[in-house]
Formats: C-alpha cells, sequence, structure tokens
C-alpha cells in the first residue's frame, strides 16, 4: 500500500511477543495476574484495553480512508466528465491509476514503515490523501484531477499495509483477530459512504469529505503510542517500555512480555539484514507461499471486477434498475463484515475463510447458472432473481471472511526479520491482482457473462483446497508460536509450545 533512520529498521517490523502478557492489578497487597494462556482469557479481558482501542480508532480512520477513495469514482463518473469534458478514456485513466498510486505505495509500503515507523508512516499516508483530495478539488482538467488521485492512492497502498500490521502488533491475543478485521469493516464501510453521499452531491464536496478520515487519522496520531515492537527493534527502550505500558494499562506488570519482546529482538538482530531475494529461502518460503496465494485467491475469486462493476451486472442480468440492486449490495457488506469481525477470534481464521470460500462459489455459481439459463432463453423470469441473489451471496461470503482473512494472516505469519519486504510484496500482488481482475471484468463479461462467473467460482474452489492443505490456525497463538507451527525449524528463534 521519511527520514529518520534507526540501524537496521529495514530488516523487517518488529512484531514480537505480542500476547505473552502479564499484567497485575494491585489491590492492597494482593495481586490478580492477567495470564497469557486460553484459559484464562475471561480474566485477560479485564485488564485495561482502553488505549489499544483508541489506537485502533486512530488506525482505522486510515481503513476507512481506503474505502472513501475506492469508492469515489463510482457515483461521480458522468458528473465529472461532464463539468471537465472528459473523454471516456480519460475518465478510465482517472479511475485506474488509483491502483498504479496504490501498487507504487505497496512497493514502498514496508520499507517506509520500518523506517519512520508505523506512526511516521500512516501520517505520510495521511498527508498524500490530503493532497490528493484537495488536488481533486481544485482540478480543471485531467492533469490535476489524475495527479490527486495517483496521490491518494499512493496514501492507501501504504495503509493497507501499515494498518493492519499496527493492529496486530498492539493488540492483546484474544483482541487480534476481531481488531485486525475492524480494517476490513471500515473499508467496505466507507466505499458504502461514499457512494451513497455521491448520490447527494456534488464530485467536489465528496473530495472534501474524503478529507475528514485523513484528519482525524492525522491528528489521532498524536494521542496514541507508537507499536513497542517497532520501538524495541529500533533500540528504542525507553520509549518501548513506556509504550507497551500504555497500552496494557497503568496497573499491568508488562514485565515479561516485556523481557520476551527484547529477547526475541536481540535473536533477530543476530539475523542477517533481509532483501527481497531472501524471501525465497527455505525457511521462509512457506510464509511467503501462504501470504502471496491468499492474497492471490482473494483478489482472482472476482471481488474487485464484481464490485467494480455491479450496477452493469444486474442491468445485464435483465433487472430493471441497477441501481437498486447496488444499494441493495453496498448494505449487505458493512453488517457481515461486521459479523466476520466478531467470528474471526471465535470461529477461528481457517474455518471462516473456508467457510466464506464456499459461499463465494456458490454465489458465482448460481448468478453465472443465471446468465447460462439467460442465453439459452431458459426460465427468463427466474434469471434477474437468480442472478441478484448470486451476486448478493457472493458479496455477503467474501464479506464475512475472505475479505479480511487474508489481511489478518498477513500480519500474523511473517517473521519479523522479513516483515517489511514480505509485506510489500504481499500488498503488491494484492494490487496488482485488483488491477488485473477489474481490468479484464468487462473483457470477460463480452466474451461470456457465464463463464467469467464460473470461472470465479473455479478460483473459491482452489481456495478451499489452499487452505486445507497449507494454511495454518492463527487464533490464540502469539505471533512467536505461529512461527514455530509454519517454520518448527526457524533458526535461533523462540519455539512456543
Amino acid at each position: 500500500m521519511a527520514i529518520e533512520q534507526h540501524k537496521d529498521v529495514e530488516n523487517g517490523d518488529n512484531q514480537g511477543l505480542e500476547d505473552l502478557q502479564e499484567p497485575l492489578v494491585k489491590l492492597e497487597k494482593k495481586v490478580v495476574r492477567c495470564e497469557d494462556s486460553e484459559s484464562d482469557e475471561s480474566v485477560e479481558s479485564s485488564c485495561s484495553i482502553a488505549m489499544v482501542l483508541l489506537s485502533t480508532f486512530v488506525a482505522v480512520c486510515g481503513s476507512f480512508e481506503f474505502g472513501s477513495c475506492v469508492g469515489y469514482s463510482a457515483p461521480t463518473q458522468s458528473a465529472i466528465r461532464e463539468d471537465l469534458n472528459l473523454s471516456l478514456a480519460e475518465y478510465s485513466m482517472f479511475g485506474s491509476i488509483l491502483t498504479i498510486g496504490a501498487m507504487l505505495g505497496a512497493i514502498t509500503s514496508g520499507r517506509i514503515a520500518d523506517f519512520i515507523g508505523r506512526k511516521g508512516a500512516m501520517r505520510l499516508s495521511a498527508m498524500f490523501c490530503i493532497a490528493g483530495w484537495l488536488a481533486v478539488y481544485f482540478s480543471n482538467g485531467a492533469a490535476c484531477l489524475d495527479m490527486g488521485r495517483f496521490f491518494t492512492g499512493y496514501g492507501i497502498g501504504v495503509l493497507s499495509y501499515v494498518v493492519p500490521i499496527f493492529i496486530a502488533e498492539i493488540a492483546p491475543k484474544h483482541l487480534r483477530g476481531g481488531l485486525t478485521t475492524l480494517n476490513q469493516l471500515m473499508i467496505v464501510t466507507g466505499a458504502s459512504v461514499a457512494f451513497l453521499i455521491g448520490t447527494i452531491v456534488t464530485w467536489r464536496t465528496l473530495a472534501l469529505t474524503g478529507l475528514v478520515p485523513c484528519i482525524v487519522l492525522f491528528v489521532g496520531l498524536f494521542l496514541i503510542p507508537e507499536s513497542p515492537r517497532w520501538l524495541a527493534k529500533v533500540g528504542r527502550e525507553k520509549e518501548f517500555h513506556l509504550a507497551l505500558q500504555k497500552l496494557r494499562g497503568k496497573d499491568a506488570d508488562v514485565s515479561r512480555e516485556a523481557a520476551e519482546i527484547q529477547v526475541y529482538i536481540q535473536t533477530l538482530h543476530s539475523l542477517p539484514k533481509a532483501r527481497m531475494v531472501d524471501l525465497f529461502q527455505s525457511k521462509y518460503i512457506r510464509s511467503i507461499i501462504i501470504g502471496v496465494g491468499l492474497m492471490v485467491f482473494q483478489q482472482f475469486g472476482g471481488i474487485n471486477g464484481i464490485s467494480f462493476y455491479v450496477s452493469e451486472t444486474f442491468a445485464s442480468a435483465g433487472l430493471s434498475s441497477g441501481k437498486t440492486g447496488t444499494i441493495a449490495y453496498a448494505c449487505v457488506q458493512v453488517p457481515i463484515t461486521l459479523v466476520g469481525a466478531i467470528l474471526m477470534d471465535k470461529s477461528g481464521r481457517r474455518p471462516l475463510i473456508m467457510v466464506s470460500a464456499t459461499g463465494t462459489f456458490l454465489g458465482c455459481f448460481l448468478a453465472g447458472s443465471s446468465f447460462f439459463l439467460k442465453a439459452h432463453n431458459m426460465f427468463p423470469e427466474s434469471v434477474p432473481l437468480m442472478a441478484v441473489a448470486g451476486v448478493l451471496i457472493f458479496i455477503a461470503s467474501f464479506s464475512i471472511g475472505m475479505g479480511a482473512v487474508p489481511w489478518v494472516i498477513m500480519s500474523e505469519i511473517f517473521p519479523i526479520d522479513i516483515k517489511g519486504a514480505a509485506g510489500s510484496l504481499v500488498v503488491l500482488v494484492n494490487w496488482l491482482g485488483a488491477w488485473a481482475v477489474s481490468y479484464t471484468f468487462n473483457f470477460l463479461m463480452n466474451w461470456s457473462n457465464s463463464g467469467t462467473f464460473f470461472i470465479y467460482s473455479g478460483f473459491s474452489v482452489l481456495t478451499i483446497l489452499f487452505v486445507a492443505k497449507l494454511v495454518p490456525e492463527t487464533k490464540g497463538k502469539t505471533l512467536e508460536e505461529i512461527q514455530a507451527c509454519i517454520n518448527p525449524d526457524s533458526r535461533g528463534l523462540p519455539i512456543l509450545k
């Protein structure tokens, strides 16, 4: 999805021993320890998480901004083309250049987050997005419009990586999955809000609304601590302890968690600096395959093609009003994504993503069948209903798992010494997939409406097989336990059972 340099920060994020915390609440001379074991989660929940929640709220303003950028072009196309006298090709450039900016942001996101910290990366992204929205607002032609769109694309490209990483690094184990899922929830909320507001305000006013989450993010970053793991990684010991204490509560005993993080970081400092080519070493390759594979299957299941052109899809199926189906599509996304956030740490990552992929298969297969029936003039009265049902089943299923779970797993599976480079690679793959699917969707639909959806349903089947075979369950595990599960022979890293 930078200027202060600290040691070998570009080695990777300092996602260290996240959950081995030992808060204690002192009452007179008695203490209550909040242990890190699975059986003590109810006790752990009573520990202070106010700063964690505030930090998460600030971070997911970046996710809302992501959604606002993605959703901006859908309701504004005709108005912008009319006001600025743009050709279809010029407007297509305006829409697609967001993805180009995001790809560049993805390439640099990991290094930036390692170089100036998680907060620094989010602050830089907010500045790019603010500059982009102002350029869009004041634009009088295609050049300024495209520059603004490119800037916002670069900003959200960085945010797409750093937001879930930051949340995963600050959150307790029992909340990590649900809080990280808020990233996807706020993305779809931002997109839905942009679409709905765009139907009642001008395109310039809609650009100004995009400034709101940027400003909240920029200001809010002054109120929250930096990721303790990044601070430990760059050797800022005093700030590391202060940040960890703020996140765990003033009465919490963070000595055990701090010691575990420092041991882990010291071990990692002894490892050589990670380069992109190092990602393909045998000790890292399974993590890379999991991260890249999940992003490929997330995108090639068709989400961006279907969502970008949902109105045209409904119209092609014979629905009288594509706009009605689109509003229903937007309304389904947010509540179902919220359900997914709740289920994330209850059902586990693997079951949720497999159920989600099963649903996207059924949705695409149903939509493809509707177009097949239409092409053969069979049951014409049922075709629009089947198409709408198929697309809504698809988006509901995607929102409950496939949308968020790959990002959660991405934030958990990479060793800290390669997290920067690996994160950039995975986010780049995601954006490349998004561009490929959105660009080819109309060509595929011209070739065969039913065939397009059947192809996407095939990718959903492959997703189920991929997850069943390669993806580990990360629910309830510390980040170090996850590493031990993926690669038990990780050199020098503590293996916790």
